[in-house]
């Protein structure tokens, strides 16, 4: 079946089973950041912003993002001289350690400061309990979120 939504700010359809997990069809739409390791929702590494909102998109049917708007770390920047504030914050603050956790953790964080522009360390730390960095650079990420709350509020992009 096809499945019509809005995909990094362009319409999309993919074509998809009616069980078929937003996972794979997004990986096989050709967006390899969104990750699969965990595969039951615990990990965050296969985040996605739906509506601006983090998922899983392991646990999320396809036919379920039916007209919504999806958001992988594709629709950031791509090239140091277009990264998104989340991202810049991310890579001057070493928040990027291994890289593997590095798509679901700046979607969440961006969606966390789209909410809440000026979060304390503990309400970073709630936003971000849902994704797994094996790095163990938490504090360097929790950093790394505070300065993106910085830099968009110095009116650094986004």
């Amino acid at each position: 079946m096809n499945v019509e939504l809005i995909l990094n700010g362009r319409a999309a359809t993919l074509d998809v089973r009616t069980d078929e997990m937003l996972l794979p069809a997004l990986r096989r739409h050709g967006l390899l950041s969104v990750r699969e390791t965990c595969a039951i929702g615990v990990c965050g590494a296969c985040t996605v912003l739906l509506d601006g909102e983090p998922v899983r998109s392991c646990l999320l049917f396809t036919v379920q993002a039916e007209g919504c708007h999806i958001e992988t770390i594709e629709s950031l920047g791509s090239d140091p001289a277009t990264l998104h504030p989340v991202q810049q914050a991310f890579w001057e603050k070493h928040g990027l350690q291994c890289g593997f956790c590095t798509p679901g953790m700046v979607l969440t964080a961006k969606a966390l400061l789209e909410h809440n522009p000026a979060p304390t360390d503990e309400e970073i730390r709630l936003a971000l309990e849902g994704n797994i960095c094996r790095c163990t650079g938490y504090v360097f990420i929790v950093d790394a979120v505070r300065h993106a709350a910085e830099l968009l509020r110095e009116g650094a992009g986004g």
